[in-house]
């Protein structure tokens, strides 16, 4: 007999009772979850003051403007907002019919990157220049659509009350479309996105009920892949010595390991309430590299030190158990595949980057979600809210 997960799927039978029909008494903002959205938007607000502590005596970033990145902060912020109510206002079933298109938008996006049109930033060459200043990381968004693209193949036919779990036919057609953008983007070479669109592909498989064979035949796929990937010389030399600086912290403390230990410098110079907000020495001396971004989480350490730092994990950690609600209470196998997905992406992603300034994961150059500067990656992660409160918002009535 054919295992598959755990994940009970018996309640996706199709319903023939009346969908959402919203009232006074019931409205959209009635049925928001707000201890998500207000975590999530305190992540930005404190991502702001961080980013602002960390940039405003760059000169050499700000143009000699102190506020420059906090205003460009807080705009992203801002337009992240605005995308997650247009998601909402759209719902995440509107949008399952466009999917396609968006996937196919997707992948135009990650091949432009290859082009001349394309731009190297901080070693990866991911990024397409817009102008004025602004730049897009398609590979931001290529996560959302990799989660929507497998969610309606897989959960089409169970929807449809024709089938208890996805077939493997299904699975493998599922697979392939996310396994096309992923070879785009391991070509740019941007790893720290592959890894975690590997993460949220195992993520939707255990939370659709796909046999167990196929998520062990995708780890081992992993493990298989990541031993080609080294043997074939498809990485970087910055890739590899960052990966040999994890592996060997003191192999070479003032080149390939210097920005990790100069992060873990930053955060244990914190103590237990920090050194206060702009007064931290390791920031205002400049000494961790890509501190608005990558290594964020180094400022909160230093300048607010553990209870600082421990506020972050508790926000993100309301966000991923109101997520982990949504998947649960969802009677439809789309949206908890959706929910899955954006729970997978986010959890791994946090753990990777507030990791490798710990020093206990590889640097990968990951944003922290909705905390790092970077507006590709605060709009993405502002979408995937929109999705979950769709999710929420537009789940059927109960008899």
């Amino acid at each position: 007999m054919t295992t598959r997960t755990s994940f009970s799927v018996s309640r996706y039978a199709p319903r023939r009772g009346p969908l959402l029909k919203l009232t006074a008494r019931d409205s959209v903002l009635r049925r928001l979850d707000w201890p998500m959205l207000l975590s999530a938007l305190a992540l930005s607000l404190l991502g702001s003051l961080l980013v602002w502590s960390a940039t405003r005596g760059r000169t050499q970033l700000n143009q000699g403007d102190p506020y420059y990145f906090l205003f460009r902060h807080l705009l992203n912020t801002g337009i992240g907002l605005a995308l997650m109510v247009g998601t909402i206002w759209l719902g995440h079933r509107t949008l399952r019919g466009a999917v396609p298109v968006l996937y196919g938008i997707s992948i135009l996006l990650i091949l432009a990157v290859l082009t001349p049109l394309g731009a190297t930033i901080n070693g990866a060459h991911a990024w397409i220049v817009i102008g004025g200043g602004f730049s897009l990381q398609p590979s931001e968004f290529v996560k959302i659509t990799i989660i929507l693209i497998m969610a309606m193949l897989l959960a089409a036919k169970v929807d449809a009350g024709d089938q208890l779990h996805p077939d493997h036919g299904t699975v493998a057609k599922a697979l392939v479309l996310a396994a096309l953008p992923m070879g785009i983007v391991m070509l740019m070479p941007d790893l720290g996105s592959v890894m975690v669109m590997a993460v949220i592909v195992l993520g939707v498989l255990l939370a659709s009920g796909a046999s167990n064979r196929w998520v062990l035949g995708l780890i081992g796929a992993g493990v298989l892949g990541a031993f080609l990937v080294t043997a074939l010389g498809m990485l970087d030399e910055y890739q590899i010595n960052r990966f040999a600086a994890f592996a060997n912290p003191d192999l070479d403390p003032a080149g390939v390991g210097y920005n990790t230990n100069q992060a873990r410098i930053a955060i244990g110079s914190g103590g237990l309430y920090g050194t206060g907000l702009f007064k931290g020495h390791q920031t205002s001396g400049q000494f961790v590299p890509e501190q608005q971004t990558d290594f964020i989480f180094t400022v909160a350490g230093e300048e607010l030190g553990f209870v600082g730092a421990g506020l972050i994990l508790v926000l993100l950690g309301i966000v991923l158990w109101r997520a982990c609600r949504i998947a649960r209470e969802t009677t439809e196998l789309y949206g908890t595949i959706v929910a899955a997905g954006i729970i997978a992406w986010f959890a791994f992603q946090a753990f990777e980057n507030i990791g490798m300034t710990l020093g206990i994961m590889p640097v990968a150059g990951l944003p922290l979600p909705f905390v790092s500067y970077g507006g590709s990656s605060m709009f993405a992660v502002w979408v995937a809210i929109g999705l979950l409160q769709s999710i929420r918002v537009q789940r059927p009535m109960t008899a």
